[in-house]
């Protein structure tokens, strides 16, 4: 994946507590291909009336080039399924704006390229009254700033290099490679019977 430090976009503001991942993509969808494009599942049954049609009510439906998220506290709560992450990168987000999420939805957001950025509960509060609205995210400043102001958001600090780079878990332990052969040539000459000969 690509890395990025500042993201330009159309927010999207969603103001319930507590978005799981069945609400963010249903489990009845989950034998489709992620080849297939996870996109149109995203927030499938909230997007939708009764009769399947998409609602024009629901602000998500007429911001089609949104690309931050903005939502309340515990979001990406639930099972664990990945396909959750694809529906919002598939849908064109990079960044997710809450008070606080799921461990495991985090996690897999940031192995997506997803910026899962926590902010206090009184600026997604701010935030969600001005919505929709223009936002810059900085990866670099951990801040999110838009006509009027400016807030800070909170990353944790590996995850934060990870996106800033575009790295994986495999990435970002080859970027201590030379600390890792440095480590095990000391240990081999310090140690020199704990290595096993070479066949």
């Amino acid at each position: 994946m690509a890395g990025w430090v500042t993201h330009e976009g159309q927010a999207f503001g969603l103001p319930l507590e507590n978005v799981d991942t069945d609400q963010l993509i249903p489990a009845r969808f989950m034998s489709t291909p992620r080849s297939a494009g996870y996109a149109g599942y995203l927030l499938h049954d909230m997007r939708r009336r009764a009769d399947g049609t998409l609602d024009p009510d629901f602000g998500l439906n007429s911001l089609p080039d949104a690309s931050v998220m903005i939502a309340q506290r515990n979001f990406g709560s639930g099972s664990s399924r990945e396909a959750a992450v694809y529906a919002l990168v598939d849908a064109g987000f990079r960044v997710v704006l809450a008070p606080s999420f799921g461990d495991i939805f985090a996690s897999n957001a940031v192995g997506n390229g997803l910026l899962p950025a926590c902010i206090s509960p009184d600026a997604a509060k701010n935030l969600l009254a001005r919505t929709p609205l223009h936002l810059k995210v900085d990866l670099d400043q951990q801040r999110v700033v838009f006509d009027g102001g400016a807030i800070p958001f909170e990353i944790d600090p590996v995850w934060r290099l990870k996106l800033m780079n575009g790295w994986d878990d495999i990435d970002l332990t080859r970027a201590h490679l030379g600390d890792i052969s440095a480590h095990a040539a000391a240990w081999q000459d310090r140690m020199p019977w704990s290595v096993p000969p070479s066949l």
